[in-house]
């Protein structure tokens, strides 16, 4: 059993989760009235919620929106059955910056989280406008982008990190990028560049990849942010998770970990691995010892034994580039059929209820069974919806694995 030792092993007992928790939240909505607002509404919704279940509606509010920024990539990972440089030519471009913004305004009338995704966000040359626009016009409370980090440069001058890309003429400063973020979560699924390549990332951005993390890490504090990697575990990286665990103990980075998934269930060459179910064991062991692991004990549990559970899809609604709301989930608007598809584009409409009332009537009520697809950005906000114990300890901890939507 991996466990940490010297300086590592005490920096974990000295942040145990269960030390001033309440009182640090206290702290923290009293220093951030914007944080406190957060919570407040966060709770409403959350209650809210709870007594839908409990009549049967399964058609919940919604705990932030994902907005894919663009579906453009500059990697094309192995993993990844949606996107990749290799697809480029036939996503749809990402629209005009004013029709980015009239997204996120209708966006803005139905919830207070924005989750920024791709393909790769940083392709798109106005993100740092439509961050600025989010946070200081919108007043979204919280918002996150993830990413590859391939366009995050390792150069830091004068505490600015340059985001650039070679096919590109726009250079953006990651200062212009994380003084409007909340949450910066990096793709980084290995430590090794070897392994790295192994999934379809060259080994030139690999080495790039990993300088970045480390310089986004030292400056969580300056620009008020957290940093949160997000690992994809596949036969190829399993290996090197130990590892990749052990620097984000040591460099106050949070971690959270997704098998990988094919036709939205779990890869079986993982699921039948022994070293999968050990690592998995691992990871919930050093959880409790207070490593900064991202993710709820439930959905590890899942993990370990495939058990099946009950997806509540709308409480993480997904909004395509050109403004098309994806209903009641990604993996059902793409499979077409009668129980959803794209019913509403946000553009065409003044209000985020307006939209939802159109896309209930096209397509029905949320079904109240379905397979479930065991990706975490699913999987981990309807888990912390059905168990309201678990959901108030992660939050006492300092997280919101409800509000954690990866993928």
């Amino acid at each position: 059993m991996y466990s940490p030792e010297g300086p590592v092993r005490n920096t974990l007992l000295s942040r145990h989760p269960r030390q001033m928790a309440c009182g640090a939240v206290i702290t923290e909505m009293q220093t951030h009235p914007r944080d406190a607002c957060l919570i407040i509404h966060s709770m409403f919704t959350y209650l809210r919620n709870l007594l839908r279940l409990k009549r049967g509606d399964f058609t919940l509010s919604p705990r932030l929106a994902v907005y894919y920024v663009t579906m453009q990539c500059n990697l094309n990972c192995t993993y990844c059955e949606d996107f990749g440089s290799r697809r480029n030519q036939q996503v749809t471009p990402a629209p005009a910056l004013e029709d980015a913004k009239r997204i996120l305004q209708v966006i803005r009338t139905g919830m207070d989280r924005l989750w920024l995704t791709g393909g790769e966000p940083l392709m798109s040359p106005q993100l740092s406008e439509l961050l600025a626009y989010a946070r200081h016009d919108l007043k979204f409370r919280e918002i996150s982008l993830i990413t590859n980090g391939t366009l995050l440069s390792d150069r830091v001058e004068k505490g600015l990190t340059i985001a650039r890309t070679e096919k590109s003429p726009h250079k953006s400063s990651v200062n212009s990028v994380v003084k409007n973020l909340d949450r910066l979560i990096v793709s980084l699924d290995s430590l090794d560049p070897a392994a790295l390549h192994n999934v379809s990332v060259p080994d030139v951005y690999a080495e790039t990849v990993i300088a970045n993390v480390r310089a986004a890490a030292s400056l969580q504090t300056t620009h008020h942010f957290r940093l949160i990697l997000n690992a994809v575990i596949t036969p190829e990286t399993l290996p090197g998770m130990d590892k990749l665990l052990r620097f984000c103990i040591e460099n106050d980075v949070q971690i959270s970990f997704s098998p990988q998934s094919v036709n939205n269930l779990p890869r079986y060459e993982l699921v039948t691995s022994p070293d999968y179910r050990a690592f998995i064991e691992k990871v919930i062991q050093l959880k409790k010892e207070g490593a900064p692991v991202f993710g709820s004990f439930s959905y590890f549990k899942v993990l370990l034994d495939q058990i099946p559970y009950e997806c509540y899809p709308t409480l993480v609604p997904r909004i395509l580039p050109e403004g098309w709301l994806a209903y009641p989930c990604r993996p059902m608007e793409k499979a077409g059929g009668e129980q959803g598809g794209r019913a509403v584009n946000l553009r065409d409409v003044q209000t985020w209820d307006e939209a939802w009332k159109i896309a209930i009537k096209t397509y029905g009520e949320v079904p109240t069974s379905c397979v479930s697809c065991f990706q975490q950005c699913y999987m981990e906000p309807s888990l912390m919806q059905a168990h309201p114990f678990e959901y108030l300890t992660e939050k006492l901890r300092g997280t919101d694995p409800g509000a954690y939507a990866p993928g």
